[in-house]
Formats: C-alpha cells, sequence, structure tokens
C-alpha cells in the first residue's frame, strides 16, 4: 500500500492478501483490472526480456512406443540421451498414460480451483507438511515478487494418501492420475539409466525417483501479462519432473540463450532433469531453466509430478555416481534431499539455480 510520501509496504499488502485465502484467482473475481504492485515483475524477468525468444529451436519429441522392444528401445534411449544432456527437456508420446485420465485431471484442476471461495479456504495452508494444501506461491513470504498463479499440492512421499484427504471435486481424477504415473515413472528410470550407460535398475536402486508429489497450477487469465509472470525463471529441485500442460500454452525453455516455446501437444508429456538428477550425474544430465508467461486467454493449467528419493532416503546423502568419476572430479558435494530442498525453499524461485551452493569449487 502506498501513502502521500510515495512508500510501499510489500510486506503489508502481501500479509492482506495472503489473508484472504483466495489466490489470484479471488482477485480475478474481485473485478481488479490492474495487477497489484506485489505481483509486479522487473522487466528482465518478463515475455519482453533478454535473452530472447526464439523460433529456430524445438524441444524434442520421442515417441515412447515399443520401449520394451530391443532394437526400437536402443533408438528411444539413444534419444532421451540427446535431449537429457543437451536440452534437460523432452515431450513424450504414447507414454502409457490415457488421454481419459489425463483430461480427467486437468478438468478437476479447474473445478477445484473455480469453486466459490469459502470451499477452497479450508485447503489453504503454508504449512509445507501438510500433504494436501492449497496455495498461492509457496514462496510469497520471501520472494521479491509473486507469480500469478493458484496451486493445490498432493505429497505422496510418505506413501499413498488416504482418499478422503483429498478434496472431493478432484479425489478420482489424482488418484488415477498418479497411478498411471508411478508406471511410467518406472519405465523412464529404467531408460534414463541406460541412458547414462549404466545398469537399467540403477536409478530405481538409489531410489532418488521413488517418491512423488503433484502440484497443480491454475493461472487466471491476466489483465495485464506485461508486466507479471506465471512462473518465474527457475529449475527444478527435483530427480525428474513428469508435467501435464493443457493447451493454452505459456511454457519455455532457455536453450543456449534464447527461450523457446513448449507448445502444449495433445495427449502428450512433458519430462524434465530437475537438479538432484545433474548433481548425481555429475553434469552429464541437464537441469534447465524455464518459466511460464501470464496471458490474455485462460485459465491456464497444468501438473507438475516431482519425483524424488523416497521418505526413507529423505537424510541419506547424495552425490555425483562414481561411475561419472573415473576421468572426471566431483563437481558437487554430497547432499541428502531434506537439505537440498531447505535451501531452495530459503532462497524462493529468484532466477538462480540452487545447484550452485553446493559445487564444491
Amino acid at each position: 500500500m502506498e501513502d502521500g510520501s510515495g512508500s510501499y509496504d510489500r510486506a503489508k499488502e502481501v500479509k492482506e492478501f495472503d489473508e484472504t485465502k483466495a489466490g489470484v484467482k479471488g482477485l480475478i473475481d474481485s473485478g481488479v483490472t490492474k495487477v497489484p504492485k506485489f505481483l509486479m515483475h522487473p522487466p528482465e524477468n518478463l515475455s519482453s526480456s533478454i535473452p530472447p525468444t526464439s523460433t529456430d529451436f524445438q524441444v524434442p519429441l520421442i515417441d515412447l512406443d515399443g520401449f520394451d522392444d530391443d532394437l526400437r528401445r536402443v533408438q528411444i534411449v539413444e534419444e532421451i540421451h540427446k535431449a537429457s544432456e543437451t536440452w534437460g527437456f523432452f515431450q513424450m508420446v504414447n507414454h502409457g498414460v490415457p488421454n481419459r485420465v489425463i483430461e480427467n485431471l486437468l478438468q478437476a484442476i479447474r473445478e477445484f480451483h473455480e469453486q466459490p471461495k469459502e470451499m477452497k479456504m479450508k485447503w489453504y495452508s503454508r504449512d509445507s507438511k501438510q500433504r494436501v494444501r492449497y496455495y498461492c506461491n509457496g514462496d510469497l513470504l520471501v520472494a521479491k515478487t509473486a507469480n500469478w498463479r493458484d496451486s493445490i499440492a498432493f505429497d505422496f512421499q510418505d506413501g499413498p494418501l488416504d482418499p478422503e484427504a483429498l478434496p472431493s471435486v478432484c479425489r478420482q481424477a489424482v488418484q488415477e492420475y498418479i497411478e498411471h504415473l508411478i508406471n511410467l515413472r518406472d519405465v523412464l528410470s529404467s531408460l534414463l539409466s541406460e541412458a547414462l550407460g549404466i545398469s537399467s535398475d540403477y536409478l530405481a536402486g538409489i531410489e532418488c525417483m521413488k517418491s512423488e508429489t503433484l502440484v497443480c497450477h491454475y493461472y487466471p487469465v491476466c489483465p495485464e501479462p506485461d508486466l507479471t509472470i506465471g512462473t518465474t525463471k527457475h529449475s527444478d529441485p527435483s530427480s525428474l519432473t513428469i508435467l501435464l500442460q493443457d493447451n493454452i500454452g505459456g511454457l519455455q525453455v532457455l536453450h543456449q540463450g534464447h527461450w523457446v516455446d513448449l507448445p502444449p501437444r495433445h495427449g502428450a508429456l512433458v519430462a524434465n532433469i530437475g537438479d538432484l538428477m545433474q548433481l548425481i550425474t555429475n553434469d552429464k544430465f541437464k537441469s534447465v531453466e524455464h518459466r511460464v508467461l501470464a496471458g490474455r486467454v485462460g485459465p491456464r493449467t497444468s501438473a507438475a509430478c516431482f519425483l524424488y528419493p523416497s521418505a526413507t532416503h529423505r537424510f541419506k546423502p547424495y552425490g555425483p555416481i562414481k561411475a561419472f568419476l573415473s576421468d572426471d572430479l566431483p563437481i558437487y558435494r554430497e547432499t541428502h534431499v531434506g537439505e537440498y530442498l531447505a535451501y531452495y525453499k530459503s532462497k524462493g524461485l529468484d532466477g538462480n539455480s540452487a545447484l550452485s551452493h553446493f559445487k564444491l569449487t
């Protein structure tokens, strides 16, 4: 809020906003036509920023059909190897998750976020230990600027959730989607292991992708998309992220100094390498920065499934895999997922990678 002297109390505005428990959707419902100051971003964060957007590049598309056929598998593994080393991202088709399950989840995300505020408020929380919670910006209280999105998160890191612990409006869709994602996770674990040139059960054996956190985002239509952003530039702290996005668009990947659009493809899912995977592969696979633009068209919905070490391995030290150190020195010190996430959350989505904090030199 500003007074006559032009001073601005961001903390006060953020606190008042957070206490509404209505999120960005609540701002739109209240009729705002201007982006509030705490949601405004500096020019370097926005769609017109440097580095520029480029149409000269295309995120790799990998068809997983026939992954269990020996000859076809060799080709798929090579495509994953190349994409993970150079892009850190790839789209997937024929991944085994039925279109019906995908559409049901996207619909359920919309239905949850478009409920009356009174129906959603009971799920609103800033307590990251709460296994099902609705919130606006996980780093709202520490970030310099907030993002134009609301989220509901489902934490499966300690095992299956009691169905009654999930909002009824999205209960069945979330449960069914996660069941299929677990199957896909197991397939990708073996394919990524082979792409690293190690035994197909290696990543499964160290349980670095064993547990899931599903975060479902809702990006309302924005009246001034040139002043804010859906998601700030960041990389993911996970081992791997599997992303479902609807048909609105807005996701961009940073590649060779350019922002590259990752346009929606019906029925496709996106996989991206996370920070922990870059750490344990000693920079062989890349965790790449990405962002989501705000838009006048929407709302946009997405579901990011972050794959982490299992709950029993929360304090197990992970460092560069010894197989990659025969000719190279380790780039990173060992860390456990608890420590990594604590640091990642403490700094917020500030546009800087958390990985540099764990470098040995």
